[in-house]
Parts: structure tokens; C-alpha cells; sequence
């Protein structure tokens, strides 16, 4: 049988998603919990890889497993079984054709900044911070040069290995909520660091230190000495998958929960 799971984690203690040798990570530990559940060794495959320090709000997984077990066990028995941290939010049987990743067909991720002149004790876990006024309505017209489909070579790191810098954004968009912006951005797919990349490089549009137009100029160029800085992992949230309404998953809400 073949299982989907909605899984959040806050990724701060974590080297990332994928499974390394001599480091934790998020698939090591969810599969620990799942295989003493179904009491045989579980693997699992992710809709999108997160890196070290980054977290999840609604990722998407499936494993195959030859044990019957009710759904409950998949979720609370999961959970028991799981470190604070990290959590199972739904779970669902599905055809042999459902594949997390290539099934997948867009991705969204959340990029929240705390935007104020004094650093905050509640609010120094996961998210990024800025003491610098941010203009986030000049962000946002500047991030509206990265929509459609793009040679992103800029806004990837040199230690990516995609075979192609082309992907497509739907959209881009960057609001405020009080002392927080949140950068909401949704692709068909991503490169390695690519939201953190253009989060770096809107950041510097918002401090006005470039005009609107140097997001698009610094596309164009596809050279990546000419971003931003990669903006901080705290403030990283995985909050969405889309799949063919055929398999009919769940949905939650997008999160981080102290934003809607």
C-alpha cells in the first residue's frame, strides 16, 4: 500500500530534509517513526527538499509498506513516536501512480521577515529580522519582473545541481502585516537557495538601495555575484504542494500560524 502524509517541522535543529551521513535530519527521524510503527524499515520521498535550517508547514511525503495499520496509527502513533519538532498533520492512502515529487505541480514557500528598528526575545525563533525600514510595496513591484518563466541562474547557488536555471513563478507577491513582510512566492519548482537568493536581493530593493528596476537588470545578467546575499534560513517556511485534483489530498491552512 502506498500512503501520503502531511508533515510540519520546524527545521532549526535539523541539516535540512534529506537523509545524511553522521548529521539529523528531517527524513531520518520520520522515517525512525515510521518504521517502528510499521515495524519494518520505511523510506520516504518528499515533494521538495528543504535545507538546513529551513522549515514546513504543510510538506507533502509518501512510503510504500507491505503492514495494513490504521490511519490513526500513521498520525498519532506517528507523532508519539516523533520529537517536538516535528509533526504528522493528515495521512491518506493513494494509488501506486501518487509520487510526492513528480506528481507535484507547484510549490509554494513563505519568506517572513520581522521588520522593526529593536530585535524581539519571543519572536528570535523562525524568522528573519531586519532593523532597516522596509518598503515592501517597492518589493513588491520589483518582484513582479521575476513572474513567468526564467533563466533564474542568478538567484541559485553555485553548488546547484539542476540540470537547468529554468522555472517558472506564478507569483511573487510581498505584503505586510504590522512588523512583518511576508514574501510569498509559488513556482513550479525551485533551485538550491533560489527564495532565499531573491529574498537577499528584494530586501536591498526595500532598503532602497537599488531602484526597482535592478531586479530585473540582475535576472537578465544570470550571474550570481551580482544578487543579494542569500537571506537567512529562519525565516524559510515550505508552506504548500499542489497536486491533480484526481487524488484529492487534504488541504490546510498555508501558514506560519501567527499569520493566518
Amino acid at each position: 500500500m502506498r500512503y501520503a502524509l502531511g508533515i510540519e517541522y520546524d527545521g532549526s535543529q535539523y541539516y535540512g530534509w534529506q537523509r545524511q551521513k553522521s548529521v539529523i535530519s528531517v527524513q531520518q527521524t520520520l522515517e525512525q517513526a515510521l518504521s517502528k510503527i510499521a515495524a519494518e524499515p520505511i523510506e520516504v520521498v518528499c515533494a521538495g527538499r528543504t535545507d538546513t535550517g529551513v522549515n514546513a508547514t504543510n510538506q507533502v511525503v509518501h512510503f510504500d509498506t507491505t503492514k495494513v495499520r490504521k490511519d490513526v496509527a500513521w498520525t498519532l502513533g506517528v507523532n508519539t513516536n516523533l520529537p517536538k519538532d516535528v509533526a504528522v498533520s493528515w495521512c491518506q492512502q493513494v494509488t501506486e501512480d501518487f509520487h510526492a515529487r513528480f506528481s507535484a505541480t507547484a510549490r509554494r514557500y513563505r519568506y517572513i521577515i520581522y521588520n522593526n528598528n529593536l530585535r524581539s526575545a519571543i519572536l528570535s525563533h523562525g524568522l528573519s529580522f531586519c532593523h532597516y525600514p522596509l518598503n515592501e510595496q517597492l518589493m513588491h513591484q520589483a518582484a513582479q519582473f521575476l513572474v513567468g518563466q526564467h533563466d533564474f541562474t542568478s538567484f541559485r547557488t553555485v553548488h546547484c545541481q539542476s540540470h537547468s536555471p529554468i522555472r517558472t513563478l506564478l507569483h511573487c507577491n510581498v505584503t505586510r502585516k504590522g512588523d512583518y513582510i511576508i514574501i510569498d512566492v509559488k513556482g513550479n519548482a525551485f533551485l538550491h537557495h533560489m527564495v532565499r537568493n531573491i529574498a537577499g536581493s528584494l530586501m536591498k530593493v526595500g532598503q532602497e538601495l537599488k531602484p526597482i528596476s535592478w531586479i530585473k537588470e540582475v535576472l537578465e545578467a544570470k550571474n550570481r555575484c551580482l544578487a543579494g546575499i542569500t537571506a537567512p534560513a529562519a525565516g524559510l517556511y515550505f508552506v504548500d504542494v499542489e497536486y491533480p485534483a484526481e487524488f484529492a489530498l487534504p488541504k490546510r491552512t498555508l501558514g506560519p500560524l501567527f499569520l493566518d
